[in-house]
């Protein structure tokens, strides 16, 4: 039973995948639209730069500033030092 859903996910899954190959054919990209103007062409370095230096960039600059602006104060932040469990209650009151 569990190959038979398997067969039938990989056939949905490979008819899907046809379908759309099919539907968005790269012929229709050399016809031209009316009033289109197409620019030229960006070179590998200027893609790269704008695809991917540029977001990582701007990550960077986002980070930055939420790590610089951080205002929370120590005892909101949740570490190993301020969980309370009932052992360091105890340990507390006892010395208290």
């Amino acid at each position: 039973m569990d190959k038979k859903n398997a067969l039938r996910a990989g056939t949905l899954a490979a008819g899907t995948t046809l379908m759309m190959l099919l539907m968005s054919s790269p012929a229709l990209a050399l016809t031209r639209d009316d009033g289109d103007d197409p620019g030229t062409g960006l070179s590998v370095i200027e893609t790269l730069g704008l695809y991917v230096f540029a977001p990582l960039v701007l990550f960077a600059i986002i980070a930055g500033l939420v790590l610089v602006l951080d205002r929370s104060k120590e005892e909101h932040r949740v570490t190993s030092r301020n969980i309370k469990t009932r052992e360091t209650m105890e340990k507390a009151d006892a010395k208290a």
